[in-house]
């Protein structure tokens, strides 16, 4: 017996995903100011060649009696480290947001704020404006770093530590809503939830977010979510038109590691492709569904032609198993295929039916271009 309640369940969540606007502002003539998705991120090529040494980013050094500050003295803090990102694109342009990561002129942002930018432009708190490249990006996170020459006195944020936030606390997020004129904006909420999942397209789903009902607003992609030590925990990347007020963020822990990775890096394989979508198969659901697991990831999408549809993967399959990783929902999915690059070949484990244990094999392959 297929599995309905789940395909159900599945297509949900990618209508809520679907309605999921990143916040990068955009003008164009022939395509809506709302195209880019931040739950729909693509894997691509690394542009650079060259190892670059790891940057060094502030480190925290709040010591445990230090007060929180008062909102206007975050802003005081941070707006000199949040930059704006304009875009050129082929068909329009587009504005974002970022945040300084040193000195020397590499800042943080996101990878749907640059996709397919044939210039960008910086635009920095005193009135400078300053010519950016694409220095590095990881498309699966959605995450970028641009780069800009010649500019001295930057002043790199202090990241936090995205591991310690409570849901409930205060959060500040800051960016270029709209790409208004006269400086960033800035809203006040609370951590609204944590470890928060966005689906995707298939192989796109963005895991691991901060949830926030600051308001984020188009145009606020790549820019900081703040807590009240002045300290970055989260890098804003999307909304959700339908809701009220519900944000996400990518958390800094992720954002630095990922940053950290490229730049020490240079240029890495791309996370491979699997080509499928889907929804976390939770303890209750499983519950409900009789399944003989009680956690996986429920597949609902196959790309056609993908490893997956290659391999035999069936809608409604669980993925329970890749190798020897267990797979108990999207994020383990996402994490294993940013280990293996395309070529990798894998064995997969899958529950069929509510009762099958199936045992099929893929080789990754790259992501084709969108």
């Amino acid at each position: 017996m297929r599995l309905p309640k789940l395909l159900n369940i599945a297509l949900l969540a990618i209508a809520l995903a679907v309605v999921v606007s990143a916040c990068s502002g955009s003008t164009n003539n022939d395509i809506s100011s709302e195209q880019a998705d931040a739950a729909a991120v693509t894997e691509g090529r690394h542009s650079a060649t060259e190892l670059t040494p790891v940057f060094t980013p502030t480190p925290v050094s709040r010591k445990p009696e230090q007060p929180r500050l008062l909102t206007p003295e975050l802003v005081e803090i941070l707006t000199p480290s949040v930059v704006q990102i304009a875009v050129s694109l082929e068909r329009g342009q587009g504005v974002g947001t970022g945040v300084i990561l040193d000195e020397e002129g590499l800042i943080l942002t996101n990878w749907h704020v640059v996709e397919g930018a044939v210039a960008i432009t910086v635009g920095f708190e005193d009135g400078t404006v300053a010519e950016g490249e694409l220095f590095r990006r990881d498309p699966q996170l959605d995450l970028a770093i641009i780069k800009v020459t010649g500019e001295t006195g930057l002043r790199p944020a202090i990241f936090g530590d995205s591991d310690a936030l409570r849901i409930g606390e205060d959060v500040v997020a800051i960016g270029h809503a709209l790409g208004l004129r006269g400086g960033p904006t800035v809203s006040k909420g609370v951590v609204s939830a944590l470890d928060r999942t966005i689906v995707g397209d298939a192989g796109g789903d963005l895991t691991g977010l901060v949830q926030t009902d600051a308001a984020i607003n188009e145009g606020n992609s790549g820019g900081p979510l703040v807590n009240m030590f002045g300290e970055v925990v989260g890098i804003n990347t999307a909304k959700i038109n339908i809701g009220d007020r519900i944000g996400f963020a990518i958390n800094i822990n992720a954002a630095k590691t990922a940053a950290d990775r490229l730049i020490a890096q240079g240029p890495v394989p791309p996370p491979g492709f699997l080509g499928v979508g889907g929804v976390d198969v939770t303890r209750a659901l499983a519950r409900a569904l009789r399944l003989p697991v009680g956690e996986g990831f429920g597949v609902t999408v196959i790309e056609p032609g993908s490893p997956a549809d290659e391999a035999g993967i069936q809608l409604d399959d669980i993925i329970v198993q890749l190798d020897t990783t267990e797979i108990t929902r999207g994020q383990d999915l996402t994490d294993f295929l940013r280990e293996h690059p395309s070529g990798s070949n894998i064995s997969i484990t899958v529950v069929r039916d509510a009762q099958f244990l199936v045992s099929l094999e893929a080789t990754l392959a790259e992501r084709p271009e969108r």
